[in-house]
């Protein structure tokens, strides 16, 4: 029993993967739980290790490894994956051990919240007999698609003809079998691992999700039907975590200003994440792409994007020239406030965090939703700047930006005061406060 005066301070420790997709809706979920009065302590690696000064509330401990090297590519990020977790159930117990020595008599850790990639974090809070919850930052949907692939092996439909790559997958509508996780599959035998263990939780006592109920229903029926446990759609959670940075790079700030001199919907931005990779012929397609457009645009071009190269000194010849004071380019911006900018009309994005997950958002974003274009096969000067006009100045642009606007009335909705995010929060909190 609690001494008279003394409130409990319940820990919850979350558990992030070192990517920044993942990371980031992991500190705001953070943030948010410790505005409902929990403390927060982050286990992370010291590979794209978060800036603890942006979140001085919080403790960070550092896993005392790093498997991970500064210059491993996208498709290279399993192996070590599986190595982290393979070696990391003792420095993790030894880590929470250490905050339950260090916490005041009347303080406990209430719950482990780890990323499925790292999973090795049930394993060792079921050791330690402490709650474990799921914390899934990509879309249900990715994980449905992930899932469906050993059935539809087993039913024959994998590998399918090329005829049928358009095809809807039975039983997974709207899905079409060219945005399964099926291509490469040598490639993809990894992952598969690291899914299945994230599908074979034994122990976890529910689930969050970074994703709208009204957008992603039927997945998350799907998946209702394998994980019996309680699922928690909390996103989108930017929009309910207190404003602060949570970028792994440093951020241009300057490059709102530049924003605040063009025109309302007039500029493109464009970020292809923190991981992709372009060639030198790549880049120069999208350069002249973008030049020849027309579009005013804020570029970012992060250092280690274009292999084998410092920055942007692979850009082509005459391509500054042309562009001028009409493009902006950046090693890293501050994309929420970009977004949020009255100038940015459109915006060209990767879609995701990995190869597979971004072919299927972009199903989404294009196909479903009718919100976006989708640039598929190679790069060409030519479809990326038709592609840019389509969005930024041809008449379909004004349908394609009402369905954009009536989505963001609705997420605006479920985070407010009764809506069904904001809710799903409060119940996580009780849930996290039962244990």
């Amino acid at each position: 029993m609690e001494k008279e005066g003394i409130r409990s301070r319940r820990t919850v420790v979350l558990v992030p993967c070192p990517l920044q997709g993942h990371i980031s809706p992991m500190l705001e979920l953070g943030t948010i739980l410790h505005s409902k009065g929990f403390s927060i302590v982050i286990v992370h690696s010291t590979f794209y290790a978060p800036k603890a000064s942006n979140h001085p509330a919080f403790v960070f401990s550092p896993l005392s490894y790093d498997l991970f090297d500064p210059d491993t590519s996208p498709e290279n990020l399993i192996a070590p994956v599986h190595d982290i977790n393979r070696i990391s159930k003792e420095p993790f117990q030894e880590c929470l051990t250490q905050i339950r020595k260090q916490q005041e008599p009347h303080d406990d850790i209430a719950c482990v919240i780890y990323d499925p990639i790292m999973y090795f974090s049930e394993a060792v809070a079921s050791h330690l007999k402490l709650p474990s919850i799921m914390f899934y930052t990509a879309s249900a949907a990715s994980l449905v698609a992930y899932y469906s692939v050993s059935r539809l092996r087993a039913e024959g439909y994998i590998p399918f003809q090329e005829s049928m790559s358009a095809d809807l997958v039975p039983n997974l509508h709207p899905l079409r079998f060219k945005d399964l996780p099926n291509a490469n599959l040598g490639n993809l035998e990894g992952i598969k691992k690291v899914i299945e263990a994230a599908k074979n939780i034994r122990t976890s006592s529910g689930i969050i999700w970074n994703t709208i109920p009204h957008l992603e229903h039927s997945s998350l029926a799907v998946l209702q039907q394998h994980y019996r446990v309680p699922f928690f759609p909390v996103g989108p959670l930017h929009k309910l975590a207190p404003a602060t940075s949570c970028s792994l790079l440093l951020e241009d700030a300057d490059c709102i200003k530049w924003l605040d001199k063009q025109a309302p919907s007039s500029v493109i931005y464009v970020s292809l994440g923190s991981l992709a990779i372009v060639v030198e012929k790549e880049l120069a397609e999208m350069a002249w792409g973008l030049a020849n457009s027309g579009i005013p645009f804020l570029w970012v071009i992060r250092p280690g994007f274009v292999r084998n190269s410092e920055w942007i000194k692979l850009l082509p010849d005459g391509f500054e020239e042309k562009t001028g004071e009409r493009g902006r380019i950046v090693k890293w911006a501050p994309q929420k406030e970009v977004l949020a900018h009255d100038a940015v009309g459109g915006f060209w994005s990767h879609c995701g965090w990995n190869s597979t997950v971004e072919i299927l958002n972009a199903w989404y974003l294009c196909d479903v939703w009718k919100i976006g274009l989708e640039l598929e096969h190679d790069l060409k000067r030519g479809e990326i700047e038709k592609a840019v006009k389509r969005l930024m100045i041809d008449i379909g642009r004004q349908e394609m930006r009402q369905r954009a606007s009536d989505m963001k009335v609705k997420a605006e909705l479920c985070v407010r005061e009764g809506g069904a995010s904001y809710n799903s929060l409060n119940d996580l909190a009780e849930l996290i406060l039962s244990f």
